[in-house]
């Protein structure tokens, strides 16, 4: 099957989507959709070979394109996926998927009543880094998961029409999905909004398991520095994320603490009751090649192979519960709300 794409939006994501796709092998892109006319005849002086179209409408109906991708405002995905599904076209949309559990769950229906291939734009699940932590955590190389930290801060970008929650968790959140292999049971958030009423610019969210496991992240869009940093602590080993550095982005520590239990060893009485055991780290190589590359052929191949992608719908929706609920618990003076 020849995969024909259009790209709505092409704003900063979108340009990159643009550059990605014209990398990708067995798809064409053909088309492109922006408001903006000077947008569109920056992107054609590059690209001569696309058409451009100022309504999004021109693209649903073209009958060459078969498959749609939406880079726009987080308030206009939803309508923007259900026409293109119902066009029968196949779908990659930006994140945030959609702002409701409820929209998320209809998409998600949609795309598999229509047989249409539908994914969620969570770039950094095809990072190198993410990828090699995943490979390290599926061949028990840390143990057990005792807890996940998360911080991702920076001064700006402030968007207008969602907080920092939907803005900014949407990456970790869903690297988290993608990593363990239990899910969160119940979150409890709580945030702040300086700049602007109701647009909460600083949350910390806690998300709670049915196991002694626990998730915290930190996102802020008032902070002096960059950072991108994840702990993962395991029973055995330790990782630590930090995603600005630029070759050693993975760090395992060979750490862990043991308690004696008098009671079942008798010899360990008069020892002290924690054990610390502190070994090597090493950082594993990791892929540094784009991302969004990755993603973009994920996408392609998925269509072409007629099978699910690694973020489809489905997966869109587990980032989007948790998103809501972290919403409703923000409003609520970090009040906790079951999953």
């Amino acid at each position: 099957m020849k995969v024909n794409i259009g790209i709505a939006g092409c704003g900063y994501w979108g340009k990159n989507l643009v550059r990605n796709f014209f990398e990708v092998e067995n798809c064409w892109l053909s088309s492109i959709v922006d408001e903006n006319t000077k947008t569109l005849d920056e992107i054609n002086k590059r690209y001569p070979s696309l058409k451009t179209y100022t309504d999004y409408k021109e693209l649903l109906n073209s009958e060459e394109v078969n498959t749609v991708v939406i880079s726009t405002p987080a308030n206009t995905h939803y309508q923007m996926v259900k026409d293109a599904l119902l066009a029968d076209k196949h779908v990659l949309v930006e994140k945030p998927f959609v702002r409701s559990i409820g929209q998320a769950k209809e998409l998600a229906e949609l795309a598999e009543k229509r047989n249409k291939i539908l994914m969620v734009d969570h770039t950094f699940l095809f990072t190198g880094a993410v990828r090699k932590i995943k490979e390290l955590m599926d061949a028990n190389e840390i143990g057990n998961v005792l807890y996940y930290d998360s911080v991702r801060i920076n001064l700006g970008l402030f968007q207008k029409d969602v907080n920092v929650i939907w803005d900014l968790a949407p990456h970790d959140i869903s690297i988290m999905c993608y990593l363990l292999k239990e899910e969160p049971v119940s979150v409890s958030a709580c945030g702040i909004a300086h700049l602007k009423e109701d647009i909460e610019n600083i949350a910390y969210l806690v998300l709670y398991f049915k196991n002694s496991m626990i998730a915290h992240f930190h996102f802020n869009w008032l902070a002096p520095v960059k950072v991108r940093l994840t702990l993962i602590g395991g029973s055995e080993k330790m990782i630590v994320y930090d995603d600005t550095e630029p070759s050693e982005k993975i760090k395992v520590y060979d750490k862990k603490v043991r308690v004696f239990d008098p009671s079942v060893s008798p010899e360990n009485e008069f020892k002290p009751l924690y054990d610390y055991r502190t070994g090597d780290m090493w950082a594993p190589k990791v892929d540094l090649s784009e991302a969004l590359g990755y993603m973009c052929k994920e996408f392609v191949d998925s269509i072409a192979e007629e099978r699910q992608p690694l973020s489809n719908g489905e997966f869109g929706l587990k980032v989007v519960r948790i998103l809501e609920a972290a919403q409703k618990s923000i409003k609520n003076k970090g009040k906790e709300v079951k999953l």
